[in-house]
């Protein structure tokens, strides 16, 4: 296939803006880009994408995200309002996961997967609990990312708060699947982490049993002092704060993913950089929660890995980029906080990095010869110049919900002229809503 006919946003190092260019996908990869006529003149045979002076650019990547939120979208919580965080937890999230059955894992997986191909955000990295179907729950959230087409790592998220039995058939489903993609026997379009809760509801004892069966094969997938509950109970129980008991239980990694990170000391965010490990924001979850604001600017300067995530809202990757550039502004009450190059840094560059990590080497979320063709078109049609050097804030103040009209992953398009070419929006829409109502029947019981 050649792409050709648009503004090509490379998102290199340095970023460019190539105009009158066309890009050759061969094999799910961009093969070359070279000045436009040159590659259709080469291959006059492949079939041509006309991106009709749209936006060219890679899709987003969203570092952390929970697929089985989707059922939460206008659920009322029973009972009296929460209060704070750990009641939150307690009366939406889990309840909610423990309603889930097969088929509420299936549909909450598609909806959100649909959710991402019309957002363009193509990588997605999920965390998943369903703690009454656990078995065989990550090849249900795999089926359904394997029909959507778009790239995704998957886990499942242990815990004891429903008891060792649960604690141990999550240890298993992480080992089990994270074998299936070490045999290749998925698409590898799929990868895994060993997903855990957080520190507040994983003992000692089951830390040790995960990483144990983890063998060092893969990267951990946990929350991290989303809450200063977590450093409570941290402290309490074994004296030491959340990432320091992380990194003495051998969690900490270049390959591990640490959600949140509001509440850390300067030890914290030092043991952060020097592992390497990956730190995902998400403004927009903090924000409904209430939890705090991240130190963002200190930790990009302290050299710790931060990305960019959603927390299972939707994947209109965007609009995290705008509340993660007005959040810090706001909560310092200077507008010189959070520059619009530190917002690509983050949702950019670092998700860039963190995606090709997780596909061993291959370059995700750039348009470069070499790299996954993971690509989207965005009909946008600035009124002032728009240039690689102002291009943050044309995203930030310009870009909106509904601009993708193409998403391509893998070097497949998924979504063309805004229409789905893989997954039936409407049929999946209608049986959600039938799942959705079973699923709230369910957390009104409890």
């Amino acid at each position: 296939m050649i792409i050709k006919k648009g503004s090509i946003v490379t998102w290199g190092e340095p970023n460019q803006i190539l105009e009158r260019h066309e890009i050759l996908v061969q094999d799910g990869i961009i093969r070359a880009i070279e000045p436009e006529g040159r590659l259709t003149e080469r291959f006059p045979q492949d079939e041509v994408l006309d991106a009709e002076g749209q936006v060219i650019m890679p899709g987003n990547i969203c570092a952390h995200t929970h697929f089985y939120g989707a059922f939460s979208r206008g659920m009322a919580i029973p009972g009296e309002p929460a209060v704070n965080f750990q009641q939150i937890l307690e009366k939406l999230w889990w309840k909610l996961d423990k309603a889930l059955d097969e088929e509420g894992t299936r549909y909450s997986a598609l909806t959100l997967l649909i959710d991402a191909i019309k957002y363009g955000t193509t990588t997605v990295i999920d965390h998943h609990a369903s703690p009454n179907f656990i078995d065989g729950s990550l090849d249900v959230v795999y089926e359904a990312v394997r029909q959507s087409g778009l790239r995704s790592a998957l886990c499942y998220e242990v815990t004891d708060r429903d008891g060792e039995e649960r604690a141990l058939a999550g240890i298993r489903e992480n080992s089990r699947f994270i074998s299936r993609v070490e045999t290749g026997e998925i698409d590898p379009m799929v990868k895994a982490h060993f997903g855990l809760h957080a520190s507040l509801t994983v003992s000692d004892e089951t830390l040790d049993k995960c990483v144990e069966a983890n063998g060092n094969r893969v990267g951990f997938h946990v929350h991290a002092a989303e809450g200063m509950v977590d450093q409570e109970d941290s402290l309490a129980k074994y004296g030491k704060r959340v990432v320091e008991r992380f990194w003495d239980k051998q969690i900490l990694s270049e390959r591990s993913i640490l959600a949140h990170g509001i509440h850390l000391s300067d030890n914290e965010i030092r043991l952060l950089a020097e592992s390497g490990s990956w730190l995902t924001h998400q403004p927009r979850s903090n924000m409904n929660n209430a939890v705090g604001v991240a130190a963002v600017e200190k930790l990009l300067e302290s050299g710790v890995n931060l990305c960019l995530g959603n927390d299972g809202f939707s994947n209109a990757m965007w609009q995290e980029w705008f509340f993660t550039y007005l959040l810090q502004k706001d909560h310092k009450g200077d507008p010189r906080a959070m520059n619009g190059y530190d917002v690509i840094k983050i949702a950019v560059g670092n998700n860039s990095r963190l995606a090709t990590q997780i596909w061993e080497g291959l370059r995700v979320g750039v348009i470069e010869p070499g790299a996954a063709a993971d690509i989207i078109f965005v009909d946008y049609h600035p009124i002032t110049p728009m240039t690689a050097g102002n291009l943050p804030w044309h995203i930030l103040f310009g870009f909106r919900d509904g601009m993708v009209t193409m998403t391509m992953a893998g070097g497949r398009v998924l979504m063309k002229d805004r229409k789905l070419l893989f997954l039936d929006e409407a049929e999946i829409a209608a049986k959600s809503r039938e799942v959705a109502a079973q699923t709230w029947a369910r957390v009104a019981k409890m």
